[in-house]
């Protein structure tokens, strides 16, 4: 089995594949490495026929805490890390350069993960915040803890929402709207009530639930489930889901614009928490 620098990767039978976030320290904060560590266990366990089933779980106190706005040692988008879309311009100024890095690591990698051949299932427990979020909804089945809260407060930041915006479909027009005005979370009961999570379960439980449901599923035919999981995506493609994400990712790409104009940076200093906040002549 391969090893990751941020996540780890375990085969609790043959037929399921755990992959697990672990930074628990930057409460699995999503940093460029990892983006690509769970990228290239996600193409391994598709790649492996024994595998039917691949869970998401996350290390330590919380299943994520979002994307990791912290400069790192390998930051950049397309020079640390070969490329798996299809942009490019990762080294060209201004909003061009932005622009491809978000397409690269925010969107097209999130859809490819929306698109895996495999049932997924996202177990979530603790604090599930803004990138966690998209984590988790990239996921076929969501299996929260009776203790987890979901939030995207990207509003608070001057940006509308994060990059994989599906909020209407998971949550709801209304819901959606109140979550992203309020930057209220929200909570295991209340996301499976909208629909957002498939099954709410004691903390001390959430690990053998998952791998209990992934058994289940693992029983049935690999192509029939591969083909019942194209069936049910391409149905809400027809339904026009691509297009609202892609028209979202352009109107958050303007809100880093007028913010970069208004502040010096990309988003609103003042919704970012103390320790990545970046004076003007710092800001990228």
């Amino acid at each position: 089995m391969s090893s990751f620098e941020t996540i780890l990767v375990e085969r609790p039978e043959p037929a399921i594949v755990r992959v697990v976030m672990n930074r628990p320290e930057a409460r699995n904060a999503q940093n460029l490495q990892m983006t690509y560590d769970l990228n290239a266990a996600f193409d391994a366990a598709v790649q492996d026929d024994a595998v039917k089933v691949i869970i998401l779980a996350g290390n330590g106190p919380h299943f994520s805490s979002g994307h990791d706005l912290r400069p790192g040692g390998k930051n950049t988008a397309g020079v640390d890390f070969p490329p798996i879309g299809n942009w490019g311009g990762f080294a060209e100024p201004n909003a061009h350069g932005r622009f491809a890095r978000e397409q690269e690591i925010y969107l097209q990698i999130t859809r490819r993960w929306r698109n895996l051949a495999k049932p997924t299932i996202a177990e979530v427990h603790g604090k599930c915040i803004a990138g966690g979020l998209m984590l988790a909804w990239a996921c076929d089945l969501i299996v929260a803890s009776d203790d987890a809260q979901f939030c995207d407060p990207v509003v608070t930041m001057g940006v509308c929402g994060v990059e994989w915006f599906v909020h209407p479909w998971e949550l709801g027009a209304r819901k959606a709207k109140e979550f992203l005005f309020t930057a209220d979370s929200w909570s295991a009961e209340e996301a499976h009530q909208l629909g957002m999570v498939n099954q709410v379960v004691p903390r001390a439980e959430l690990a053998s639930r998952v791998l209990e449901l992934a058994r289940r599923i693992a029983t049935k035919p690999s192509f029939a489930l591969k083909l019942t999981k194209e069936a049910v995506n391409r149905s809400v493609d027809v339904m026009g889901q691509p297009a609202a994400i892609d028209q979202a990712f352009a109107l958050h790409q303007l809100c880093h614009a007028h913010n970069l104009q208004e502040f010096g940076m990309i988003v609103d200093p003042s919704g970012l928490h103390p320790s990545v906040r970046k004076p003007p002549a710092a800001a990228e």
